[in-house]
């Protein structure tokens, strides 16, 4: 098992705006002023494409497909949420909060893989659970350490505990359950995906402790990643709000190991956190600022983890 990859799907987005349907729960989007949706479009592309080129720049195998016109998919350049990719030919596809979302899944995603030569030998299917009002949105809400067999999962309205064990059980990992918190307008609030407050590489960990209100909850998680050998890298509540928890390890040329975030996220990581992740590897930021602002999500969340084998 690997917990790293060298291929990425990502998804060139082509109406890309601030969805209203994911707004009542990611207090990360914002609305920006005075800037018309095609503006916001294009910003959004040209931070796609420079990311996506320093990507393949280290040597990351990137498979970009284009969004279509077929539907309102606002937020399709975050594929991790409807779908996962595992080493077995697994493929999972994931029930998703809001409605426009749903429409992301599309079967010639599958078929762009195959055409590059990834074998998919079955389709585990959760997408029912929708009709219950139940949710689990992939890699966003499940972090996978893949070697250890655990999976982490902070609850939210967007991660529910009984189809998180039922994928547990799927896919054979360990349940690591715990709620993470923000504070917004002086309340304590659920945070809507594990991966904007928690990373998991390798050898480390980035986690903001300070979400996890729960003592008992949070002293667990460190267990769990101290057994593992994983040094912990702690991070504020500030710098989870400027997606320093959204970051994703990846391969690149000759499988060196790299970790990528926005130049937000990056900005706002202290000398020493900086110090501490390039012990462990390479870092490689860049600019996704429109893309946070009005997505609510980084970089991370734009990257899918192909780990399926090859035929």
């Amino acid at each position: 098992m690997q917990q790293t990859t060298n291929t990425i799907l990502m998804i060139r987005p082509i109406n890309f705006r601030m969805n209203e349907q994911t707004a009542v729960n990611n207090y990360y989007q914002k609305v920006m002023d005075n800037v018309t949706p095609k503006t916001v479009n294009a910003k959004a592309q040209k931070e796609f494409d420079v990311y996506v080129e320093k990507l393949r720049g280290i040597g990351v195998n990137v498979i970009v497909v284009n969004d279509t016109d077929d539907f309102d998919t606002p937020d399709s350049i975050f594929p991790n949420n409807w779908i996962s990719f595992h080493e077995d030919g697994r493929v999972a596809l994931y029930p998703m909060f809001a409605e426009n979302r749903r429409h992301e899944r599309r079967e010639d995603v599958l078929f762009a893989l195959e055409d590059e030569g990834f074998a998919i030998e079955n389709i585990f299917d959760y997408r029912d659970a929708e009709d219950e009002g139940l949710f689990l949105e992939g890699t966003g809400s499940l972090l996978l350490d893949r070697v250890n067999r655990k999976a982490y999962c902070a609850l939210s309205p967007r991660a529910d505990e009984e189809l998180f064990i039922e994928f547990c059980e799927d896919f054979e990992y360990s349940p690591v359950l715990f709620t993470a918190n923000q504070t917004v307008d002086g309340k304590r609030m659920a945070i809507y995906h594990t991966n904007v407050m928690m990373c998991l590489g390798e050898t480390f960990a980035v986690i903001c402790l300070d979400c996890i209100d729960d003592k008992r909850e949070r002293k667990n998680v460190i267990k769990h990643l101290e057994e593992d050998g994983k040094e912990v890298i702690r991070i504020t509540e500030a710098q989870v709000n400027n997606f320093a928890g959204n970051m994703l390890q990846v391969k690149g040329k000759d499988d060196k190991l790299y970790i990528i975030m926005s130049q937000a996220a990056y900005n706002s990581l202290s000398k020493a956190q900086i110090k501490i992740i390039e012990k462990h590897c390479e870092i490689l930021s860049s600019s996704l600022d429109t893309i946070e602002a009005c997505g609510g999500g980084s970089a991370r969340c734009m990257m899918a983890e192909v780990f399926l084998p090859k035929t």
